[in-house]
C-alpha cells in the first residue's frame, strides 16, 4: 500500500509555481514463450501535482511460474522544496531485490533513481525550465549472468553540468557530443549482431541529425534519446559477448543495463522545454530459452515550472 509524508509548504510571495512528476515501477513486460503472459508494471506509482509529498509503495514473492521472479520490490516518489535554495526537487526511485529471469540473470538487488532538481527564480526568465539530474544511488548488487559475477563501470554523469543559456539537454553539444562517443562505439564494434547494428546506425544517425539541429539553430526535432549510465562491462563467461552497456548473450538474447532516455516537450504558452529522464536497471529482449521483453526497475522524473 503507498503511504505519503506531508511535505511543509514554503511560503513565497511570488507567483513562481512547480509541477511535479515522477513514475515507478518494478518490472513490467511481455513475455511470449514459454508461456503467453502480459507483465504488467509491479508496484505502479506516480506523482504528478503541485502539493508534492512522499508516497512509497511494496511487493514481495512475485513469481510468473518461476521463469521470471523477485523476492521483494519497492517503488518511491517525492517532490519538495530544498530548505536550502528553495529549489523544485523530485525523486524516482526503484528498488527489486533477489531476481531472476530463467536463471541466467540474477541480482541481489538492481537500483533506478532518478532526481531533478528545478532552480527557483523570482519573475518570468528562461533559467530553472530545464533541471539538473542526478542518477545518485543507482546501482547493481551481485548481478550475475548464469552464476558467473558481472562487473560494471558506472558513468553516472553521463548528463553532465546543466546545460548553458536555458538550453535542453536536446540542444547540447556537449551532452550530444557524449551520447555520440557512446553510441558509435557500439554501432561501430566487432560482432555486434546485425539486429542490434541496425538498431544502433539509426540511434547514431538520429544524433548526429540532433547536433546538426543545435549548430543550424533549429528547434523542430524533438525525438527521444538513449544513452546509458552504464560505461562498460566486464564478463568472464564464454560465448557471452559486451559492448558498452549491452550483453548479448546466445540462447537468451540482448540485455541493456542502465538504459536512459530523455525525451521532451515544448510548453506551448512559453516555448521552453520540459525534459523528461526515464532510466530502466535492465532492458532485455529474449529469444530461444524465452521469447519477448523484460524490464526491470524503472524510474522516471521531471518537472514544470510557472511562469
Amino acid at each position: 500500500m503507498a503511504t505519503m509524508t506531508e511535505t511543509p509548504a514554503v511560503v513565497s510571495t511570488y507567483s513562481t509555481s512547480h509541477d511535479y512528476h515522477a513514475e515507478a515501477n518494478v518490472l513490467s513486460g511481455d513475455l511470449q514463450r514459454p508461456i503467453e503472459a502480459k507483465i504488467d508494471p509491479q508496484a505502479p506509482l506516480s506523482l504528478n501535482d503541485r502539493r508534492g509529498g512522499h508516497f512509497n509503495r511494496q511487493i514481495e514473492d512475485f513469481s510468473i511460474q518461476g521463469l521470471i521472479s523477485f523476492t521483494r520490490g519497492e517503488t518511491r516518489v517525492s517532490g519538495a522544496r530544498s530548505l536550502k535554495n528553495k529549489n523544485w526537487v523530485t525523486l524516482s526511485t526503484s528498488v527489486i531485490e533477489g531476481l531472476n529471469v530463467f536463471e541466467v540473470i540474477t541480482a541481489d538487488r538492481v537500483v533506478s533513481q532518478v532526481s531533478t532538481d528545478h532552480a527557483y527564480y523570482e519573475g518570468n526568465v528562461p533559467q530553472g525550465h530545464v533541471p539538473r539530474v542526478t542518477f545518485l544511488g543507482t546501482q547493481f548488487t551481485n548481478l550475475r549472468v548464469t552464476g558467473v559475477p558481472v562487473t560494471l563501470k558506472l558513468n553516472l554523469g553521463i548528463c553532465g553540468d546543466l546545460p548553458a543559456n536555458g538550453r535542453s539537454y536536446l540542444e547540447d553539444p556537449d551532452f550530444l557530443g557524449r551520447v555520440k562517443a557512446q553510441t558509435f562505439s557500439i554501432a561501430n564494434a566487432a560482432g555486434l549482431p546485425k539486429e542490434l547494428k541496425d538498431q544502433y546506425d539509426e540511434k547514431l544517425a538520429h544524433v548526429e541529425s540532433l547536433i546538426r539541429a543545435t549548430q543550424s539553430g533549429d528547434q523542430s526535432s524533438r525525438e527521444p534519446i538513449t544513452c546509458s549510465v552504464v560505461q562498460s562491462i566486464e564478463l568472464n563467461l564464454p560465448g557471452v559477448q559486451s559492448f558498452g552497456n549491452l550483453l548479448v548473450i546466445p540462447d537468451f538474447g540482448a540485455v541493456a543495463l542502465g538504459e536512459l532516455m530523455i525525451r521532451e516537450t515544448i510548453d506551448k504558452l512559453y516555448n521552453r522545454p520540459d525534459p523528461y529522464f526515464e532510466l530502466t536497471g535492465i532492458n532485455m529482449k529474449l529469444g530461444c530459452l524465452g521469447d519477448g521483453t523484460t524490464q526491470v526497475a524503472t524510474a522516471a522524473a521531471n518537472g514544470h515550472t510557472k511562469p
